[in-house]
């Protein structure tokens, strides 16, 4: 699959009517004629970049597929999707993103962790503080059977508690004033109504009302409700540390190669074009093109692949990845913002912001939460006082309702998940884009493949090359071939070239290269005239195709001619990965149908289709018309996810209800998926809909233990066993509700073990 740059949107849409006319054109050819144009375009040159497969002419469809790049106005658009979270651990949960990139430092947390410390002070002052108010609060007095009385200690307990109140309890109140003001009571507002209420009641017992002093449930309420927070976020902390080891991969300094000497400088300071050197084992600074020398790359920690990658001149690197034994000079390509690590970073980061359908029922939920415990909150002081109790005691019901009903729990059950999940994937090489899309995997029912570069390998590679003259080997068919074609640039050109290197064929040196227009190229090797041509060439010089030469569907014939003699044949096409016939299976036995779209020709799609047991292919389609097949599959009720190269198959992502982007390499700016898969390896779709399972299901089992939780907890709190001598007080509705959320924390960790041993 040739992985394209994304270019000027308005040039490929200046010339696609042309090359659709041109594609319609070239699937109406035969085989035989496809392989006489396979040759036509020999002389000329492609353009190549570095990284991406080499452009083919535009005659032969078994390895040409117009790329274009459509905007669509079918894109799903996610914007209502994300407003601001009016829930307090959300905030925190997005200053862990949100205050992420500081390219500098790579200190990107600091915000967070200043939070932390910040509540960890508040709760080691107040807890200090909450000693004395204890010891001089008359209940515990009489509790414990001593008596502690001097003149004033009612102000100093006063005194004492309005410390804790203001200091302790400042960011709930601020926390309440946010969400007032945005119209949208949560969290806060339950916990600042709850102590606000106990202090004010309280203060005025102090100073001549009737009653009990509530103070000390007041501190040891702000305690827990401080210490809760605390852990809680330590725990959110954890959950974006996945992040964090991406943002670490990178590399803060590199030795610059200038006028011959090394120079050690920021990777800030690096530009496009410098010439770094990587030593045995260090860190590739820098995404680029190696220039001189041979290596194995460690990129597990970009791809998700266990086995160093071989690379060598004019191979791409990508920065974060590990050197092997071997130093290499690489040419700078890509720095700062546009570096690969640097647009997964922002792509995990935007995936972790945006809200998906499951975190806006959460929030609907936590916000009918807080009404219901207000509601109930006042109600049962209400009822409590209607029965005759005193006041303090039905004060203390409804700061235990408020308290207890907190929507944490709920409220942290999809971002933690989310912040563990995109950040896993994004180290094994699944990027997410849309949330949605990610949690809706799980539900898909028909799976639509591109082939080239998908299901195939993309490229053409020799399956047979074999001599028809007795003085000449197979092996010496493939060298004269070879030699030849090393100075094309054809597609046929370079998998034959492959094929040299994998057999470790020395090629001999030739004269007189030119090209056949339209039928070949040609060459002298020593004495003898050598050509590479197409069959059209052999009919044209009544030179018959021997029998064993003829074509199976899938192959493209090239001829060896030596000295106007037929000598031998090469067969080569486009091979199925070994990966996909795994991938198939699995999928089908996870109940999916899977479908091939193609742009290739009907023999071609056919013995693919049957050969990896396919449901059903279409070929010879354009990218118009796989959006169509998408659509036809949708009305028949289908749940379609559609994986191509992100660029020309980008009306069909758009319209899939998973678009999947495959093997868009380091160009992971393919605007119409929602999910972009690094690899082309079809396995990574089957751990896509693995990983899709296990992160909603994470949601929903904290989902119901939060909800649960406080359809148990409220009218506990409101005192409906009291008659049984059950009663929870706001302190141990505090501690709770913070064992409540800590449960949901610890259970969204457990799903990194869980990703794990699914990949």
């Amino acid at each position: 699959m040739d992985q394209h740059k994304h270019s000027d949107l308005s040039d490929h849409n200046k010339n696609r009517d042309q090359s659709d006319d041109q594609h319609h054109k070239e699937h109406s050819g035969k085989h035989e004629k496809q392989n006489e144009q396979a040759h036509e375009s020999r002389h000329e040159k492609s353009e190549t970049k570095s990284g991406t497969k080499k452009k083919h002419d535009h005659h032969n469809p078994s390895f040409d597929r117009n790329k274009q790049n459509h905007n669509t106005p079918e894109k799903r658009s996610e914007s209502a999707e994300e407003k601001e979270h009016h829930h307090h651990h959300s905030r925190e949960e997005e200053n862990v993103r949100g205050d992420h990139h500081d390219h500098g430092s790579h200190d990107h947390s600091g915000h967070h962790a200043a939070m932390i410390q910040d509540f960890k002070k508040r709760f080691w002052i107040s807890l200090a503080l909450t000693l004395p108010i204890l010891i001089l609060s008359p209940m515990i007095q009489d509790l414990l059977g001593y008596e502690l009385t001097f003149d004033a200690s009612n102000y100093v307990l006063f005194s004492l508690s309005s410390v804790v109140y203001f200091y302790g309890g400042w960011p709930f109140l601020t926390g309440l004033a946010d969400e007032l003001k945005k119209k949208q009571p949560g969290m806060m507002t339950l916990i600042a109504v709850a102590i606000t209420i106990a202090w004010g009641y309280s203060s005025a017992t102090t100073f001549g009302l009737e009653g009990k002093t509530f103070f000390w449930e007041l501190a040891t309420l702000i305690d827990v409700m401080l210490l809760g927070h605390w852990i809680e976020m330590k725990s959110v902390m954890g959950a974006s540390k996945s992040l964090q080891q991406l943002v670490d991969l990178m590399p803060s300094e590199a030795h610059r190669l200038k006028n011959g000497d090394t120079e050690d400088v920021t990777v800030d300071q690096l530009e496009k074009g410098d010439l770094v050197l990587v030593r045995p084992g260090e860190k590739i600074p820098v995404d680029g093109v190696i220039s001189e020398g041979e290596s194995n790359v460690n990129q597990a920690m970009v791809t998700g692949e266990s086995q160093p990658v071989k690379k060598s001149t004019d191979d791409q690197v990508i920065g974060g990845t590990i050197n092997g034994n071997s130093s290499l000079k690489i040419k700078v390509e890509q720095v700062g913002e546009d570096a690969y690590l640097e647009k997964v970073i922002n792509m995990v980061q935007d995936a972790q912001n945006k809200k998906s359908k499951t975190q806006h029922l959460a929030d609907r939920i936590a916000f009918w939460l807080t009404i219901v415990a207000l509601t109930i909150g006042f109600g049962t002081l209400a009822v409590w006082l209607a029965a005759g109790e005193p006041f303090a005691f039905a004060l203390e019901r409804m700061a235990s309702v408020m308290v207890i009903t907190c929507p944490h729990a709920l409220g942290l059950a999809v971002p933690l998940v989310v912040a563990i999940s995109t950040s896993i994937s994004a180290q094994n090489g699944l990027l997410i884009r849309n949330r949605t899309a990610f949690e809706n995997s799980r539900k898909i029912s028909l799976m639509a493949f591109d082939k080239t570069g998908t299901l195939t390998k993309g490229n053409f590679g020799v399956t047979r090359f074999q001599s028809v003259q007795e003085q000449l080997s197979d092996d010496e068919i493939l060298k004269l071939a070879g030699a030849v074609e090393s100075e094309s640039e054809h597609p046929l050109a370079i998998g034959i070239l492959d094929k040299v290197k994998e057999e470790t064929i020395k090629l001999p040196d030739i004269e007189n290269f030119k090209a056949l227009t339209g039928k070949g190229i040609e060459a002298d090797i020593g004495e003898r005239k050598v050509k590479v041509v197409s069959p059209g060439f052999l009919k044209e010089n009544n030179l018959d195709i021997p029998d064993e030469a003829s074509q199976n569907g899938k192959e493209t014939i090239v001829f060896v001619v030596v000295d106007d003699q037929l000598a031998g044949f090469i067969a080569m096409a486009d091979e199925i990965r070994e990966e996909s016939y795994e991938a198939i299976k699995t999928l089908k036995e996870n109940g999916m149908k899977v479908y091939m779209m193609t742009g290739d020709n009907e023999q071609v799609a056919k013995s693919v289709s049957e050969e990896l047991g396919l449901d059903g292919y279409f070929a010879g389609i354009l990218p118009d018309e796989k959006l169509d097949k998408v659509k036809e599959f949708q009305q028949q009720g289908e749940f379609v996810a559609m994986t191509g190269d992100g660029i020309n198959d980008a009306p069909a992502l758009a319209t899939a209800d998973v678009g999947i982007a495959v093997g868009s390499g380091t160009d992971v700016a393919a605007e119409t998926a929602d999910i972009i898969l690094v690899n082309s390896n079809p396995n990574d779709i089957v751990s896509l809909v693995m990983f899709g399972k296990e992160t909603y299901r994470k949601m929903i089992q904290n989902f119901v233990w939060a909800t649960a939780y406080n359809i148990v907890a409220i009218p506990l709190a409101a005192g409906v066993l009291y008659q049984s001598g059950i009663l929870i007080s706001p302190a141990l509705g505090a501690g709770l509700m913070s064992l409540s959320t800590i449960i949901v924390a610890i259970n969204a960790q457990l799903l990194k073990k869980k990703l794990h041993i699914n990949h």
